[in-house]
């Protein structure tokens, strides 16, 4: 049977677009169970108006999404906050990864953890934790953290982790008040048993974006750190992996943001909001589906959130002809938004973009005001 010709395309009006290709299967899975936290740490990322525990997902929510994830193809489950451990049914939360098959890592500050809590989170089916370090010892870490007696917790937090087998990762956020200990910080790692570190130069979002003046670092101690790090993973190589986030500010080209938006993971916040990244929702015009409402799988692949900067077809130039942009995707488009004003601007980290010069200028004015004092958020309840 022969078909009729398109009225419309007989007219020479464009043929219909051709649907975009499914997107491949994200890899992880950030579930911010709840924005509780026992700490008020001046470079906390999370956003400024923090959801309530009364607007928390159920465990029954949160057993689903876990599914919904393992079928959409997710490997890992990062279990997060704010504290985690403030859920009191956070182990059946794991006993419900790990029937879902996921892998699962607890991200905690182990304040609240007791040798007979980790027991149980291990016999749920946790296999991995990721503990927060504030500092090297306990002035510094505490002032931090705003939590007297934290350090000392970590420490045994740690040593708890560690005698059962459990592989540790610890996560140090490195600023202008820390960066200048960085190596004692990699020899702290050593000795706390840890099999990964993660030097995380702090990233600008959130809270810790009304403290740039006291947490930016100087060029010379993001240009050390590089140097401490590169010598470090040679030195403890088979022994200490060590992650590095360097301090974007004083780069040449950006960060690749989440390995591209929409491409690898995708975070659920504790009311079931899903993002393409941590700090998607400063981006306004967005439309956030909830994972309560609608099936994770349908919003990865459909959502409006996820296809906004998926791909390359919404970069201006100078990322559009760039032979980078499958290097970096254009870089963060939180840092464009709060930077530039326009989410679809190339990151001004780039040296290529026409905004760099104002970030320089802005970095090195932060990274040397010495009348900068920190404010601290106030820890979540």
């Amino acid at each position: 049977m022969t078909r009729a010709p398109d009225p419309l395309a007989a007219r020479g009006a464009p043929p219909a677009p051709t649907p975009a290709p499914a997107p491949a299967p994200p890899l992880a899975m950030l579930a911010e169970l709840t924005h509780r936290c026992p700490l008020a740490c001046p470079y906390c990322s999370n956003p400024l108006e923090l959801t309530a525990r009364a607007g928390e997902l159920s465990t029954l929510q949160w057993a689903r999404i876990f599914e919904e994830a393992a079928a959409l193809g997710v490997l890992q489950l990062h279990l997060s906050g704010g504290e985690p451990l403030a859920r009191r049914d956070l182990e059946e939360l794991v006993r419900a990864a790990r029937g879902a098959d996921l892998y699962t890592n607890l991200i905690t500050s182990g304040i609240g953890l007791t040798e007979r809590r980790l027991d149980a989170l291990e016999a749920a089916g946790l296999d991995h934790a990721q503990l927060s370090l504030q500092g090297v010892d306990a002035a510094s870490a505490d002032e931090i953290g705003g939590y007297r007696g934290g350090y000392v917790r970590k420490r045994q937090a740690a040593a708890w982790i560690v005698q059962r087998g459990v592989p540790l990762t610890l996560n140090a956020v490195m600023h202008r008040r820390n960066l200048d200990r960085l190596e004692e910080t990699i020899a702290l790692a050593e000795t706390m048993g840890a099999r990964r570190l993660e030097v995380a130069t702090v990233q600008f979002h959130g809270w810790a974006a009304k403290n740039r003046g006291a947490l930016m670092p100087t060029r010379d101690q993001a240009r050390r750190a590089g140097e401490v790090v590169a010598a470090a993973r040679r030195r403890l190589a088979g022994r200490l992996v060590i992650d590095y986030v360097p301090a974007d500010h004083h780069a040449d080209y950006p960060k690749a943001c989440m390995g591209g938006w929409g491409s690898t993971g995708l975070n659920v916040t504790p009311d079931g909001t899903v993002l393409p990244c941590h700090a998607a929702q400063s981006i306004p015009g967005l439309v956030f589906d909830n994972a309560a409402q609608r099936p994770l799988a349908r919003i990865w692949r459909e959502g409006a959130a996820f296809r906004a900067y998926r791909g390359d077809d919404w970069m201006q130039e100078p990322c559009r002809s760039c032979d980078r942009k499958g290097r970096d995707f254009g870089g963060c488009r939180c840092q464009a938004m709060a930077l530039t004003g326009d989410p679809a601007a190339t990151d001004p980290v780039c040296v290529k973009s026409p905004h760099r010069a104002a970030l320089v200028a802005a970095a090195e004015r932060d990274a040397h005001d010495a009348a900068a004092t920190l404010t601290w958020r106030a820890a979540a309840s």
